[in-house]
C-alpha cells in the first residue's frame, strides 16, 4: 500500500469511527423510549470491549505505519497520544478476552487524556500561535500536519476520533429500563 493510499484509508476509518461513536452515545440518549433502538444499543454494547479493541489496535497499526513505513516523523503531541493509544491496545485486548466491563474505570481516563491531547494538538495544527514556546521542537513542529486528507483529517484528528470511539464504547451509557418489543 502506498502512503497516498494509506491516508485515505486509515483518514476513512476513523471518519467511520468517529461518527460510530456519535450514533452510539445519541442511541444510548434515545435507547429508554424506542425498543429499537434499546436492541440497537444492547447489540454494539455486546461487542464494544472488541469494537473498542479494534479501534486501539488499528490506531496503533496506523501510526507505526505512518512513522516507520511513511517515515513520518512524530512531533512530541503525536508521541503523548501515542503513550495513551498504544497501552489501550493490550488493555483492551484482555479486558475483551475476560469480558470485563470494568476496564471503563483504567481504559477510560487513558482514552479521555488522550482525547485531550488530540483535540490540542488539532487545534495547534490550524491555530498555531496556540502552542505554548515549550511543547515541541523546531525540528519536529506539532504545528504542521504531516497531509489533510479530505481538507481536515490530519493524524490528530484520526487519534481523535479513535480516542473518542473508545471512550464511547468503553464507558456504559444511561441505565435502560427494559424495553418489550413492539
Amino acid at each position: 500500500m502506498d502512503v497516498e493510499a494509506a491516508q485515505v484509508f486509515f483518514s476513512l476509518l476513523a471518519l467511520v469511527a468517529g461518527a460510530g461513536a456519535i450514533v452510539l452515545a445519541a442511541a444510548r440518549v434515545s435507547a429508554r423510549s424506542s425498543p429499537p433502538i434499546a436492541r440497537f444499543v444492547a447489540a454494539v454494547d455486546e461487542a464494544a470491549l472488541w469494537l473498542a479493541f479494534l479501534v486501539a489496535a488499528t490506531a496503533t497499526a496506523g501510526s507505526l505505519y505512518f512513522s516507520e513505513v511513511a517515515d513520518f516523523i512524530p512531533c512530541t503531541l503525536c508521541w503523548y497520544q501515542r503513550i495513551a493509544m498504544y497501552p489501550l491496545s493490550v488493555i483492551l485486548l484482555v479486558a475483551a478476552i475476560r469480558r470485563d466491563r470494568g476496564v471503563r474505570w483504567y481504559a477510560g481516563p487513558l482514552a479521555a487524556a488522550g482525547a485531550v491531547i488530540s483535540t490540542y494538538h488539532y487545534l495547534v495544527e490550524w491555530f498555531p500561535s496556540l502552542e505554548g514556546s515549550d511543547v515541541c521542537s523546531a525540528s519536529v513542529p506539532c504545528t504542521t500536519p504531516w497531509f489533510r486528507q479530505f481538507g481536515f483529517v490530519t493524524l490528530a484528528f484520526m487519534a481523535l476520533c479513535g480516542f473518542v470511539a473508545i471512550l464511547v464504547l468503553v464507558v456504559p451509557g444511561p441505565p435502560t429500563r427494559h424495553l418489550e418489543a413492539s
